[in-house]
């Protein structure tokens, strides 16, 4: 490696350490595939420009956290750091998905679903049941 790409490399590590004020972990507990979307509140004035990428991207559609990621370049960590300052600001939401909430099911799939899941998981891999010692009776799915 080339001293100059020596210096970028720490140079994009420091950058991304005081974008999330030294920060290491989200208050808020975010999967990669966790979901977000634009809400009414308004980040505050000391937030990190990236916070101000993020909302640009959801207003544009529903981005996922590794998606934002990807997108602007910084660790899925920083990203996640970052989404949850947007989240207790509320200008950050993750939207429940209509099909949960029309189910009446409460916050979960319905057990069709799961059942269904299930059966599809048991024919790519018959043998993987034999090898957990718990067997879980789930409704025929069809």
């Amino acid at each position: 490696m080339t001293m100059y790409g020596r210096a970028a490399e720490e140079s994009a590590f420091v950058r991304t350490y005081t974008v999330v004020r030294g920060r290491t972990k989200p208050r808020h507990l975010l999967g990669l595939e966790t979901v977000l979307e634009v809400g009414q509140g308004r980040p505050g004035p000391a937030q990190a420009e990236e916070c101000g990428e993020i909302l640009v991207l959801c207003r544009e559609r529903r981005r996922s956290v590794v998606e934002l990621a990807g997108r602007l370049g910084r660790p899925v960590t920083a990203v996640k750091v970052l989404v949850s300052d947007l989240l207790d600001a509320d200008a950050l939401v993750v939207p429940l998905t209509q099909s949960y909430a029309d189910s009446g099911q409460g916050s979960g799939p319905p057990i069709q679903l799961l059942a269904a899941l299930s059966a599809g998981l048991k024919r790519k891999w018959p043998d993987a049941e034999s090898k957990w010692p718990v067997a879980v009776a789930y409704p025929q799915a069809g």
